[in-house]
């Protein structure tokens, strides 16, 4: 069942990062990617691998050690678990990148292989973002609204 639910995993996020990648001034893609509530389906899925375990995980995150986590991620279910809780992380990140990308006006073009980063390499996406976004201020008309906000 973990290998199904690995694969799983990346099928569950994949269309939207197309969206956000792909078809990034679509409304649709706006209005879908708004929710965060898009993790939701990779979420599951690490609830699934994890709240069985939990006597297992638990020790091993509550006070971590280098020993603890190896073993917990050699085995093939803490590797599908730490696997679902990337690409939920990953993709809420890419989602307030994208968000606030919008706000900004960044170029899609910019975007996209910002974004491609962050699927891939998780928090050098995060980086490449933070670093690119200071060259575009916020949009007059959000101005003053908190563009922090992830929900």
């Amino acid at each position: 069942m973990n290998a199904t639910l690995f694969t799983l995993t990346f099928a569950v996020a994949a269309p939207f990062w197309a969206m956000m990648i792909l078809l990034p001034k679509w409304s649709v893609t706006a209005r879908i990617i708004r929710s965060p509530l898009i993790v939701l389906p990779a979420v599951t899925i690490y609830a699934i691998l994890v709240l069985p375990a939990l006597g297992e995980v638990l020790p091993a995150v509550a006070s971590p050690t280098l020993d603890a986590v190896r073993d917990l991620l050699g085995t093939d279910d803490g590797a599908a678990a730490a696997w679902a809780h990337m690409i939920a992380f990953d993709l809420f990140v890419g989602r307030w990148a994208w968000l606030d990308s919008r706000e900004r006006k960044v170029p899609s073009l910019v975007m996209a292989p910002v974004l491609v980063l962050t699927i891939l390499l998780g928090p050098l996406g995060l980086a490449a973002y933070l670093a690119v976004r200071p060259r575009w201020g916020r949009s007059s008309a959000t101005r003053g609204t908190d563009p922090q906000r992830l929900g």
